[in-house]
């Protein structure tokens, strides 16, 4: 099954695995054409280039959605083991001892067994206040944030992660910013809802309107999620 999630993987990123096959196969080799489009692994009478096209999963033998499907249970669906080129039916690819979705999540490559790191990106989008954390270059996670008011507004371009702290205090403001990732010189960064000295928190109802004070705010939980695995140097952009 291995030998063919290459051409899953890039059926799915061109969106359309019929037209792929016949692209890549057609003119050169119709026998091969022909026997790509009746492979059928998980034997349940679809061949996988149907199910692809209809978004199943192709290992599934249940009609299961293919990002609803994981049928090694290792915490990849079976839509992210074709995207990361990992085995849908072994849920520790390359036998370290860490199940796929766990390396993944912590972005090292699953494949190798050589504790390799996967390239990291965040990319911020102010029009959906939405932050992207991409593996790889596939949006792992997404979680909505609260940018700057138009008075004081989030910059744009393309930064690094300066400096870290798990809970800095803004003598500015006078309030604490936990899990604190500064951008471009330190003097903006993403970070958890503010705490006042006080104990008061902003709301959660902040969330997804860019009401700060050019700061990238995240929500409980998301933010050290974030922090827990993006180190200094880590690249973000902001459009």
């Amino acid at each position: 099954m291995k030998q063919y999630q290459p051409l899953f993987k890039f059926a799915l990123s061109s969106g359309g695995f019929l037209l792929a096959l016949i692209f890549f196969y057609g003119f050169f080799a119709p026998a091969v054409l022909a026997a790509e489009l009746t492979i059928d692994s998980d034997d349940d009478g679809y061949s996988d280039a149907a199910e692809l096209a209809s978004g199943y999963s192709p290992f599934n033998p249940e009609k299961v959605k293919i990002e609803k499907s994981d049928m090694d249970k290792d915490g990849l669906s079976d839509y992210w083991e074709l995207k990361f080129g990992t085995d849908a039916l072994n849920p520790d690819t390359d036998g370290d001892g860490y199940k796929d979705g766990e390396e993944i999540d912590r972005a090292f490559d699953p494949a190798t067994g050589a504790a390799s790191k996967l390239p990291l990106k965040i990319e911020v989008n102010l029009k959906d206040q939405k932050l992207i954390y991409l593996v790889d270059g596939q949006p792992w996670k997404q979680f909505t944030v609260s940018t700057g008011k138009a008075s004081m507004p989030t910059p744009k371009g393309n930064f690094k992660i300066v400096n870290k702290s798990k809970k800095a205090w803004s003598n500015k403001y006078e309030l604490w910013m936990p899990y604190w990732l500064g951008i471009k010189d330190g003097s903006f960064g993403i970070h958890e809802l503010p705490l006042w000295p006080n104990g008061y928190r902003e709301g959660t109802n902040h969330l997804g309107k860019p009401v700060s004070h050019g700061c990238i705010r995240l929500g409980i939980g998301s933010a050290q999620y974030l922090y827990d695995r993006v180190a200094v140097g880590t690249e973000v952009t902001i459009k």
